[in-house]
């Protein structure tokens, strides 16, 4: 049995997620059902991303606290995880004690280890506010392509990064205010000290995807920088440095660390504090990550190189599932500019499992994807209706009014059947060929292909004829029908997990679906004589009306 960390990028909480943002939280959760399906031991955790100066500019144009923005949409964002069946180990928040804790203990090691220094440095501050205008407190026309209202830590417009003092006519975010420059004392990370060890690292980690491999070595060989650490906004963690009572932790060194110490606060909670370690200190733990392509270099350069800093015999990320992006009819997400689907507002037009098999189906894995409406009709209306769902029900149903609702007894094999057969023995290692290497919009075709063949089956045994022709025939052909359906149920509860369980109580199973194990997809098990429960319809065909009566507003 092995062990594995299962970790996927934490939702900033400053909205609810979209269609983009919510395929990793989904992609953990399939991924860590399906190492628990092969008896692995798995902890899979993540939390809200509160902290950083989003957050605060926001809270601070609403008048309200940062902690009161971030409980209402940490709360919002907990009760779609619950209707989307995403299930982790824990899911927590960066404003947890426990997080807080650990951040300002491992910040300490990493200081007294010799890897962080200060310096002074030239920031912008604006003097009606009376503050230092890190990140988003400044604004201005972007250096490189032009546009104004560029951030001080990135433009919309071209997506470059940005530094403050680059902005042309920078301005305060708050009051309009132009601001002046003063020196400010902040403390660094020696990232440039581990430069060897992460070469080695990246060399040495050859289940990595194309991407992240190539994204890290470039950053590798343009030479690594220090990384300022810490930030003068008030919303955050504090710094444990001394002289740095007035500081707080930068956000993007601040929530990587999530992914540890939500494992410690789930030993704690468990009353055993230091099972995390059993998973974080053994060499042979697996540590997955599931993120966007944009936070690449924070998994695969900045985050090992912290936990090299220790001292501490931490694993190191293992695998960086890092997808492309999801845009919506070729444009960017934005709330501001109601472009795109939001996960709160997606329930309104389809049940969960339509959208978790939409987001794995187009899962972008090698480019990026582009959702429209016609789209996510045509593949629920195909793939899950007419291909995985017709062939389900008219398995069940044909088994209920043919032969009372039993599993019949099989005669002879022919060729066609052992053809079958073979198919439903070799699913899941086929499936788990795609899976072991995160290719989960692979592993889900492989699952719906196999219904497809079950199609193409029943429609060439044609029991409806040979039932009177030839009965044993027709008790055949439903008898491996009916592995299949149970065949299927196993292999898509990693992916559709409503409806497998459906499927399961379909076929009158008393076992719970939980208990089974993936391999168990390859063998026959429904015996002759066993009772099937009553067939429904697993899905819906989605309408043009259904689209364009529920998707006003939502786009």
């Amino acid at each position: 049995m092995g062990k594995w960390i299962v970790c996927s990028a934490w939702p900033y909480v400053n909205t609810l997620p979209h269609l983009g943002t919510f395929i990793h939280l989904l992609s953990a959760d399939v991924f860590s059902r399906y190492l628990s399906m092969k008896g692995e031991a798995v902890i899979s955790v993540t939390g809200s991303d509160e902290h950083g100066t989003p957050i605060e500019v926001e809270a601070i144009k609403k008048g309200v606290p940062p902690k009161e923005l971030t409980d209402k949409y940490h709360a919002a964002i907990c009760d779609l995880l619950e209707k989307y069946q995403i299930r982790l180990t824990n899911y927590t928040r960066t404003e947890n004690p426990i997080h807080k804790r650990f951040v300002q203990e491992f910040y300490r090691k990493v200081y007294d280890n010799g890897f962080i220094f200060s310096e002074t440095v030239n920031l912008p501050f604006c003097p009606k506010c009376g503050r230092f205008l890190p990140d988003r407190f400044v604004e201005g026309i972007c250096p490189h392509c032009g546009r104004d209202n560029a951030r001080g830590d990135q433009c919309d417009g071209c997506g470059r990064v940005l530094d403050p003092l680059e902005l042309k006519s920078p301005r305060c975010a708050f009051c309009g205010t132009i601001p002046i420059i003063k020196p400010s004392k902040h403390w660094f990370f020696d990232l440039p000290k581990f430069a060897d060890s992460l070469s080695k690292y990246i060399d040495s980690s050859t289940q990595l995807p194309e991407n992240a491999r190539n994204f890290s070595k470039r950053w590798l060989q343009e030479g690594l920088r220090p990384r300022a650490l810490t930030r003068d906004n008030r919303w955050g963690i504090p710094a444990p440095f001394p002289g740095a009572e007035d500081k707080t932790i930068y956000v993007w060194l601040e929530a990587v660390l999530g992914y540890v110490s939500a494992a410690v606060e789930w030993a704690e909670k468990n009353g055993s504090p230091e099972d995390w370690k059993k998973f974080w200190f053994d060499k042979e733990t697996k540590n997955v990550h599931f993120i966007g392509k944009d936070n690449i270099p924070f998994h695969t350069i900045v985050f090992p190189a912290l936990l090299l800093a220790t001292k501490d015999p931490y694993v190191l990320p293992w695998q960086v599932s890092s997808t492309e992006f999801i845009l919506f009819d070729n444009k960017k997400f934005s709330k501001s500019h109601r472009i795109g689907v939001w996960m709160d507002e997606a329930l309104r037009v389809a049940p969960a499992d339509y959208w978790r098999y939409l987001l794995i189906a187009i899962r972008p894995e090698t480019r990026d994807a582009n959702f429209t409406w016609k789209d996510f009709q045509a593949r629920v209306n195909a793939d899950l209706n007419d291909v995985l769902g017709n062939f389900i029900h008219r398995t069940l149903t044909f088994i209920k009014n043919n032969f009372s609702g039993s599993i019949p007894a099989p005669g002879d094999y022919d060729e066609r059947d052992k053809a079958i057969l073979a198919r439903l023995r070799d699913s899941p290692g086929k499936a788990s060929m795609e899976l072991d290497q995160c290719k989960l919009r692979e592993g889900l075709s492989t699952v719906i292909d196999l219904a497809r063949d079950g199609n193409l089956y029943l429609s060439e045994s044609e029991p409806w004829h040979t039932i009177r022709q030839d009965p044993v025939r027709a008790r055949t052909s439903m008898f491996i029908c009916a592995q299949l359906v149970r065949s299927l149920a196993i292999l898509l509860a990693p992916f559709l997990p409503t409806t497998a369980e459906s499927i399961w109580s379909q076929l009158g199973l008393q076992k719970g679906l939980s208990r089974t194990r993936w391999d168990e997809a390859g063998e026959i098990r429904l015996r002759e004589g066993h009772l099937i429960g009553d067939p429904a319809p697993l899905f819906r065909k989605i309408t043009d009306e259904q689209i364009r009566s529920h998707t006003q507003g939502v786009a």
